[in-house]
């Protein structure tokens, strides 16, 4: 059974978990591709130490619009508070 990353503590979560949630998202392996939750993820993994999480997070903004990284960056933020709290 995989990771929860979405109810899952973020102190139990790996860098390597939120990367693979953010790369489900990039391609739409789930569900549809979703760009924002990719960079969500991506953010969140990069935030935890996760390098290549950096570089996909960067090429992600480069196809997104300022509006799309702000509300992934906003969403990456609330995840965090949600799951530190």
């Amino acid at each position: 059974m995989a990771f929860d990353m979405t109810t899952a503590p973020v102190e139990t979560a790996s860098p390597e978990d939120a990367f693979q949630m953010g790369l489900s998202a990039a391609v739409g392996l789930d569900s549809e591709v979703n760009l924002v939750e990719a960079h969500k993820w991506f953010n969140i993994a990069a935030m935890r130490g996760l390098t290549e999480a950096r570089l996909r997070r960067q090429e992600l903004a480069e196809l997104m619009t300022g509006a799309q990284v702000a509300a992934a960056q906003k969403a990456a933020r609330e995840w965090i508070e949600r799951h530190t709290h």
